[in-house]
């Protein structure tokens, strides 16, 4: 599967102008779906760009530090609402929370103390909290979103203290290997672009030295290639179970703050940014390290990605974030997606099959599915669907009701006569406003 030839050009022609303006020394540009690439465009020649070289991925790593995070709450290391002190005794921070670390929200200060960890050699854990102080909360949580790198080596800390094991090897044995990430690497394995500082003033190039981040490796260290992504960007529409529940990552995508306050369009969620560009949401994350730009962006419903990768720290003129989004819409506008075949639905049984049919609340019709032993509820402006839960109890799964319970009410003859979702109360009888 490819492009349509139209949708092709778009990109290719996004990516070209980016690496021009820019002043890039190399560009390498992909759409991805379902872990294949698509299309991929490249542009430069130091090195010429290709889907198997590595470039720095930055804080691209930030996704997969936070789906360590939650895979380990879902095994019940943790809670995320759990104070830091718990995990990390003595810290003077210790009042925030996992949750407010993951989303930005802890109030935490950009970066730890010291020399800019990003161009120097990383110490290890007990340096990064023996430097913590309560200088380092710049404000309450959750009053505003503040993007910290320090909340992220954290984080990483609290992985290490409560499984006993490094986060490289937490990465490789939880991440990595499960989704046959052969290529993502904690350090530059070749072949891999080397980076560079583009001088404003005569576009001279200066390559900038590969350390190693030490303790703040959580927050930006993996290295990885266009093939190794488009791996991840399909986890990040449609996880294999056995990874990371889909109900836990839609619990990633849910917002947990604003960035923009002013037109609203963008986010954080847990571990990854939110994008919107008109109608549409993406999800994905940006990263940057000294001589490497690099972004990941998906549109979940159409399971379409970007990669975007620049050996060069910074593109003159632009953002990179703007580039892969404007290659992303391209694609999700130019290519249709597949609708799945129909197929009839199973015959309804047991209760199901009693909730079939036409229900009324306050004089508005309202109708209801079924489909084996789940139901579907549509009326105006309005779907849900349920799942029996017991006798008469069924949860809300998806749609309005999410979460909510639907009580079948029945009469003195044992039919159903009422249904009752959160007290509202649907009757067979239009005429009944009760």
């Amino acid at each position: 599967m490819s492009l349509l030839p139209d949708t092709a050009r778009r990109v290719e022609e996004v990516a070209a102008r980016a690496q021009t303006k820019g002043r890039a020394p190399s560009l390498a540009l992909a759409i991805v779906r379902d872990r294949a690439v698509l299309h991929f465009t490249g542009a430069g020649e130091r090195p010429m760009p290709d889907a198997e070289t590595q470039y720095r991925l930055g804080s691209i790593t930030k996704t997969m530090t936070a789906t360590l995070v939650m895979q380990l709450r879902d095994e019940g290391f943790f809670a995320l609402d759990d104070l830091l002190y718990r995990h990390l005794p003595g810290t003077s921070i210790g009042g925030v929370s996992l949750r407010q670390l993951l989303g930005h929200v802890s109030g935490l200060q950009r970066e730890p103390d010291g020399p800019w960890w990003e161009r120097t050699a990383g110490g290890d854990v007990d340096k990064l909290l023996a430097d913590l102080g309560y200088d380092k909360l710049s404000g309450p949580p959750f009053r505003r979103y503040r993007y910290s790198n320090l909340a992220y080596g954290l984080l990483g800390a609290v992985l290490e203290r409560v499984t006993g094991e490094s986060w490289p090897d937490l990465i490789g044995k939880r991440l990595l290997d499960p989704l046959g990430m052969r290529r993502t690497t904690y350090g530059p394995v070749e072949p891999f672009a080397r980076g560079y500082v583009v001088h404003a003033l005569d576009d001279s190039l200066h390559e900038e030295p590969r350390l190693d981040s030490g303790a703040m490796a959580p927050a930006g260290q993996l290295w990885s290639t266009v093939t190794d992504m488009a791996k991840w960007a399909a986890f990040l529409t449609d996880p294999p179970s056995a990874v990371l529940p889909r109900e836990t990552l839609d619990e990633m995508c849910a917002p947990v703050v604003l960035s923009d306050l002013e037109s609203w369009t963008g986010g954080y969620g847990l571990g990854l940014q939110l994008f919107r560009v008109g109608e549409r949401v993406f999800v994905g994350h940006g990263g940057s390290m000294p001589g490497y730009v690099a972004h990941l962006a998906v549109h979940r419903r159409s399971r379409l990605g970007v990669i975007v990768f620049a050996n060069s720290y910074g593109l003159r003129g632009t953002h990179i974030r703007k580039v892969a989004l404007a290659a992303l819409t391209a694609a999700v506008d130019g290519e249709p997606v597949t609708p799945a075949p129909w197929q009839p639905p199973s015959p309804p049984s047991g209760e199901a099959a009693e909730l079939v049919g036409r229900w009324w609340w306050m004089g508005r019709e309202y109708e209801i599915h079924a489909d084996g032993e789940t139901v579907e509820m549509s009326g105006p402006n309005h779907w849900s669907k349920f799942v029996r839960e017991a006798a008469d109890r069924w949860r809300g799964a998806d749609g309005e009701n999410e979460g909510e319970i639907l009580q079948v009410i029945r009469s003195p003859e044992g039919a159903a006569l009422k249904i009752d979702i959160a007290t509202f109360v649907f009757s067979r009888d239009p005429y009944d406003l009760a």
